[in-house]
């Protein structure tokens, strides 16, 4: 749902992303790997594997999430190649993103918290996932990639999310994410709702490899911003390693 706040000056990397301006920042001259954007000290390309799963996901990514090297959402397609990333616009509306919503063969659904009475008559909760996959239906989780302050904008304001069934992530995990900072730990970043998702959807093994990706994301990342090499593999990256090999 959300990544939390930077905690270092490496929001605005990439000039040539939607919506990007020229923007010097602490970080701004690191060399960065073109396929990972992770410093190329310890590139996260070599431990990508594709899964798969019975659901699927959309990612709606606020315009300056796709600035952030640090943002998680985009790690979901990395694994998940059926994976679909939609730039959010209030008044625009992608045609595949309509599409999408609109096919008979998806029960769309968005990932939101069920704290507002206002929509409390769309929240569903987790039986409807069974219960999409018992009518011959593809559950389509919807994610709001941004802040917490972005996402509940994004909710508010988007006229074609208004009529979804809205699923609340209950878990009791608690973040690991190191590289930006949270209101709370109960507080996931996008990738680790993905993660939670896929174990409620019986992706057992899609939420396993998804979750190792995300640690050596989070270790790679956390190295590079002390200047260390990796030099020895961390469990994930060995697990991952041995499904290539």
């Amino acid at each position: 749902m959300s990544d939390g706040s930077p905690v270092d000056g490496s929001a605005s990397l990439e000039p040539d992303m939607p919506g990007a301006g020229v923007f010097k920042a602490r970080g701004s001259f690191v060399v960065r790997c073109e396929g990972c954007r992770l410093p190329s000290l310890n590139c996260l390309c070599p431990f990508r594997v594709l899964t798969h799963s019975r659901a699927r996901f959309v990612v709606l990514m606020h315009r300056l999430e796709h600035l952030k090297p640090t943002n998680t959402g985009r790690l979901i397609q990395d694994c998940l190649p059926d994976t679909q990333v939609f730039t959010w616009s209030r008044t625009e509306h992608d045609p595949d993103l309509m599409a999408l919503l609109e096919d008979p063969a998806m029960a769309p659904m968005i990932i939101f918290p069920d704290d507002q009475p206002d929509y409390a008559d769309r929240v569903i909760d987790d039986t409807a996932i069974d219960a999409a996959f018992d009518g011959g239906k593809t559950p389509l989780f919807i994610l709001l990639d941004g802040t917490w302050r972005q996402a509940r904008r994004m909710f508010r304001r988007s006229t074609y999310l208004s009529g979804l069934p809205v699923l609340p992530l209950n878990t009791a995990r608690l973040t690991r994410y190191r590289l930006r900072k949270a209101a709370s730990s109960a507080h996931l970043c996008t990738v680790e709702v993905a993660i939670e998702l896929l174990k409620k959807s019986g992706d057992t093994v899609a939420s396993v490899r998804l979750d190792d990706y995300f640690d050596v994301f989070n270790d790679s990342y956390a190295a590079s911003r002390r200047y260390e090499l990796i030099e020895r593999p961390t469990p994930a990256m060995r697990r991952l390693t041995a499904l290539q090999e």
